[in-house]
């Protein structure tokens, strides 16, 4: 009764469930023969990987395995100073066949998180690494999504989340969102529970600190003051700690290195526009100049910003307010990678969630799909060299969040005046 009321409020008419639990855990086994299939070829094209020319998985593990190896075994100064990162880098990993073109871009509170990857041989840690970053992901977004009750309890709601394109990227490459998606769903599931360590672990996303922008803005919205000062007291101090281990040149340094990046990275290198999901990027593929770009960014960080705290305001459902978080986020910044659409699966697993649980809306199941893949277009983009769709898909993912949003809230309004009335008619 009350997915069709839900459907007919929003002028819908009944749609065609195809994303069932069964249906949904068939196409991630079916994801997950391809991906066995995908490594078996690179395997083999690559000749185990000896091929000095040809990428490897880890490749980005490689680079943080070394700035841990450099810190250990000497300072902070020769991880930010590009000419002797990458001197160390091809010593450690005399493998790579190439010269590193940008320097290290991330601030000194990563540099002392990832310190102990060294402790143990690279390929050894790389599946540390890879493990947690994907057991961290997937513990929070089942916790989160109320996934599990979902699929009726089914126990293959892990493997949902843990074989979408989202987890598979970055665990191939050995990135880091994993890491920070875990960190940012566990917030979301414990801020109604126990806000001072939600706080916590987003002072924690001090490690990339743009993925942490649009957090004050929800804790405002939600009233969550406790969790507000948590995180800023977790933050100051993990970024104090970062600089009296690294030195407070190692700021000036980071602040040099993300110049350098954004003069020849993001607002020049149509390699990193074909692979980023952004509108600065989608933009600047299509010719637009740099100011004009920008400009539409900032307009789409705005939309972005307004949309998540109307869901913040208007409902307590956390799979509403996460999923429109973690869009949001995406959405807000210019610089984001394939692998980062990490955060894009705690979104698709929230609304799966709703739609099993409350019914499908029109053209829901077709936007989720295309975020669900969205990854793996990101990820061969640079070969194909398609348009860039991917803020377009994430915008269309924000709209059908805020719909729902919409839809509940008239529903609730609704029954409401139904008690009302009915209560009325009782007196009389």
């Amino acid at each position: 009764m009350y997915v069709s009321q839900l459907q007919m409020r929003g002028g819908e008419n009944p749609v065609r469930n195809w994303l069932t639990p069964a249906r949904i855990v068939f196409y991630c086994i079916a994801m997950i023969v391809l991906y066995v299939v995908m490594m078996t070829a690179w395997v083999v094209t690559s000749h185990g990987f000896t091929v000095h020319t040809a990428s490897r998985p880890g490749a980005d593990f490689s680079i943080f395995w070394s700035a841990s190896y450099a810190l250990l075994h000497g300072s902070a100064a020769q991880v930010y100073y590009h000419p002797s990162f990458d001197r160390i880098q091809q010593t450690l990993f005399t493998n790579l066949g190439h010269v590193s073109m940008m320097p290290w871009l991330y601030p000194p509170t990563f540099l002392v998180l990832i310190a102990p990857l060294a402790l143990l041989p690279p390929l050894a840690m790389y599946f540390v690494f890879t493990a947690g970053g994907i057991t961290l992901f997937t513990a929070g977004t089942l916790r989160v999504s109320g996934l599990v009750s979902s699929l009726k309890g089914s126990r293959f709601a892990w493997l949902v989340v843990a074989a979408m394109p989202c987890a598979f990227v970055p665990a191939m490459f050995g990135q880091n969102s994993l890491l920070t998606a875990g960190i940012a769903v566990f917030a979301l599931y414990w801020l109604p529970r126990k806000p001072v360590l939600a706080g916590l672990c987003i002072g924690l996303l001090a490690i990339k600190p743009q993925l942490a922008l649009l957090f004050p803005l929800v804790l405002i919205a939600a009233r969550a003051w406790r969790a507000l000062v948590a995180a800023a007291f977790s933050a100051t101090l993990f970024s104090a700690l970062s600089v009296l281990v690294c030195g407070v040149q190692s700021l000036r340094d980071f602040l040099v290195n993300t110049g350098i990046a954004r003069e020849t990275l993001l607002e020049h290198q149509r390699s990193y526009w074909l692979s980023s999901p952004t509108t600065f990027a989608a933009l600047r593929d299509s010719g637009v100049p740099i100011a004009a770009s920008y400009a539409a960014q900032a307009c789409v960080a705005l939309i972005a910003a307004t949309a998540v705290w109307h869901v913040w305001r208007k409902s307590r459902d956390m799979r509403l307010r996460a999923a429109s978080f973690t869009i949001a986020t995406l959405l807000a910044n210019p610089y984001v990678w394939h692998y980062e659409l990490a955060w894009a699966g705690i979104a698709i697993a929230c609304m799966v969630a709703l739609g099993l649980d409350k019914g499908w809306l029109r053209g829901e199941q077709s936007v989720i799909a295309l975020l669900w893949l969205l990854p793996a277009y990101e990820l061969f983009n640079r070969i194909f060299s398609l348009p860039q769709i991917g803020p377009a898909i994430l915008l269309l993912m924000l709209l059908i969040i805020v719909r729902r949003v919409r839809l509940t809230g008239d529903e609730r309004d609704e029954r409401a005046a139904l008690i009302y009335s009915h209560a009325i008619q009782t007196i009389r």
